[in-house]
């Protein structure tokens, strides 16, 4: 019982401070709210690991892989512009590494196991097609991180519209991430998983709409 009230409790303060970042951002307090944006995230992290059944030191290995790979491919595609396209981190995501945000590989990891988690849930006996599941879900979540990335400077692509080579190249990193979380049956809680995906996405398609 303990358990499941820390649980709740962790996705009431979730949701809270999503919601108060958009109506405090939407009301002019940009310059409070969105330097806070690598906090948020460190806590969607200590969330996810709080409430992760780790029992295997592979599943610990697995996770901090991910991270490592994708902080260094950003690395590499910011220093070359080849993998994303030619882009710039602002200054609002936290302490950086090589021009990187190092919550940016973390951020990778915690996607990947979320949206894994999602899409192993649905009762389907391919892991391709689950991993197919979970990289479209995380393709869904660059597409409007994108419309505010720049205003919210998060980062900034040079080009004036985000290049397709960024939506490909995110499909086919987090496929491969995706699929590696399912093949090694490295799980995270259910619940904790949806809403940490639901609030941040909703919280893009608002900034989107409105």
């Amino acid at each position: 019982m303990k358990h499941i009230n820390l649980k709740y409790s962790g996705i009431f303060m979730l949701w809270l401070m999503h919601i108060s970042g958009f109506i405090g951002i939407n009301l002019g307090y940009s310059d409070f709210f969105l330097p806070l944006s690598a906090l948020n995230l460190w806590f969607i992290f200590s969330l996810l690991v709080f409430f992760y059944p780790i029992k295997k030191i592979k599943q610990v290995i697995l996770f901090s892989s991910i991270a490592i790979s994708g902080f260094v491919v950003e690395a590499v595609g910011v220093a070359t512009g080849q993998i994303f396209g030619e882009y710039t981190y602002g200054n609002n995501l936290g302490l950086k590494l090589a021009d990187v945000p190092i919550i940016i590989g973390v951020n990778w990891a915690i996607l990947s196991f979320v949206t894994a988690e999602i899409a192993d849930s649905i009762k389907l006996k391919s892991t391709y097609l689950k991993a197919l599941i979970s990289s479209g879900l995380m393709l869904v979540f660059d597409i409007f991180i994108e419309q505010s990335a720049p205003r919210f400077d998060f980062w900034a692509f040079e080009l004036p519209s985000v290049p397709l080579q960024n939506y490909i190249t995110w499909f086919v990193l987090a496929y491969i991430f995706s699929f590696a979380v399912l093949k090694f049956k490295s799980k995270a809680d259910t619940v904790i998983s949806f809403h940490i995906y639901i609030v941040q996405v909703l919280f893009f398609i608002l900034f989107y709409v409105f």
